[in-house]
């Protein structure tokens, strides 16, 4: 009962966390009315938050070698805590983007210690419960564009305040949660960063083989995802409702997707769920009609957003206790910054006068090959798992 309620309090913590992230987004309108600042700046908030998320990870690998996971965990509460106030509280744009790198750093840093620490809490059912915490953090997604529309009947201000104060709360709840539970020994192990990491290169390299270039790609897409339906010809209302329907469909792709990878071979697994993603990207290029779009839109929410939890499941149930939290901050962090650049590469496609529908079209084809290359490496036993 008491790792049921330490769960559960961790699914509230990684909601916010990742509505942190999120927030910013539907807020850039407000932004750039409010203090007066034009759209480069306004998305330069954003760009902010999730540099944050990327900037830490490493550092908190180290960190969980030194200290219990749950100190980390609710260290990064305690950042949020914080730094939601600051935004909040912002009367400049450099004051809102110190604020907006901060909630996006404390994401990093939860993600890094909570992610080891739940496959510890639940060393048998890793992909299950990888799964529902990811479907609680994909729940902020889907919500964050009606919260903020809902706050702003009252002030802008309030959809950070409302995290503040909701990280204060889930934070004070998780460190009680945790206190009273029996905490699992299996990380006491992983002592040193730099030999843990190194010792697992090949199931990093591995992996990042597997999911970086799909992730990549998916960070384009999804960025862009609005602009491209609209070049199909859809309004901008129905345009952003694709969008909506392809977040919407990650809340069961997490929770079956992360059950379903403790059930199947998972490398296997993993290069069936990019291979679908692939597909199904290439089959959005050659259609236009609308109950096609939100048919196939729903397929590519489903499935790509299943990577996430297969992907954390491969990894934490097949990393030693003596290596896990070192190598998969390693990995975290890589990750992290591969899908970063996704936009900016799809972006400058895009401005060098390319279609959307030849630049999918091509990245799909691509993940297509390396998928092919990487099933006749795994059928000759050459990929670790």
């Amino acid at each position: 009962m008491s790792r049921a309620r330490l769960f559960a309090s961790l699914c509230g913590l990684v909601f916010l966390l990742n509505l942190a992230r999120i927030i910013f987004a539907p807020l850039l309108n407000v932004f750039i009315e409010e203090f007066a600042i034009g759209e480069a700046t306004a998305g330069l908030i954003v760009t902010l938050a999730w540099v944050g998320s990327a900037s830490l990870r490493l550092p908190t690998g180290w960190l969980l070698t030194k200290v219990p996971r749950y100190y980390v965990v609710v260290g990064s509460g305690a950042i949020l805590t914080g730094s939601a106030a600051l935004a909040a509280t912002s009367t400049t744009v450099p004051h809102l983007m110190i604020g907006a790198f901060l909630m996006g750093l404390a994401s990093g840093v939860y993600f890094v210690s909570a992610n080891p620490l739940l496959s510890e809490l639940y060393p048998e059912r890793v992909g299950r419960v990888v799964g529902i915490h990811g479907a609680a953090s994909q729940i902020a997604a889907v919500i964050a564009a009606p919260f903020v529309l809902l706050t702003l009947l009252i002030d802008w201000r309030l959809s950070l305040w409302a995290i503040a104060a909701g990280a204060a709360v889930v934070t004070a709840y998780t460190w009680l949660a945790a206190r009273r539970t029996e905490m699992p020994t299996a990380g006491q192990s992983d002592r040193d960063f730099v030999a843990g990491a190194l010792s697992e290169w090949r199931l990093i390299v591995t992996a990042l083989a597997i999911v970086g270039a799909a992730s990549f790609v998916w960070q384009g897409v999804f960025n862009f995802y609005e602009l491209y339906m609209q070049s199909k010809g859809l309004s901008d209302r129905a345009a952003g409702t694709m969008l909506t329907i392809v977040f919407a469909a990650g809340v069961p792709a997490f929770f079956f997707g992360g059950d379903l990878a403790d059930r199947f071979p998972q490398v296997p697994y993993l290069l069936g769920i990019v291979g679908m993603f692939s597909a199904s990207l290439l089959a959005l290029t050659m259609i236009d009609s609308l109950v096609a779009l939100v048919a196939i839109s729903a397929v590519i929410g489903f499935v790509i957003h299943a990577l996430f939890p297969a992907t954390d499941t491969y990894l934490l149930d097949t990393l030693p206790d003596s290596t896990r939290g070192s190598a998969y901050a390693v990995f975290s962090s890589i990750w992290m910054l591969t899908q970063a650049i996704g936009s900016s590469v799809l972006g400058l496609f895009i401005e060098r006068d390319y279609s959307y529908d030849a630049v999918f079209a091509s990245a799909a084809l691509l993940l297509g090959a390396m998928i092919v290359v990487l099933v006749l490496l795994e059928r000759t036993g050459r990929l670790p798992s």
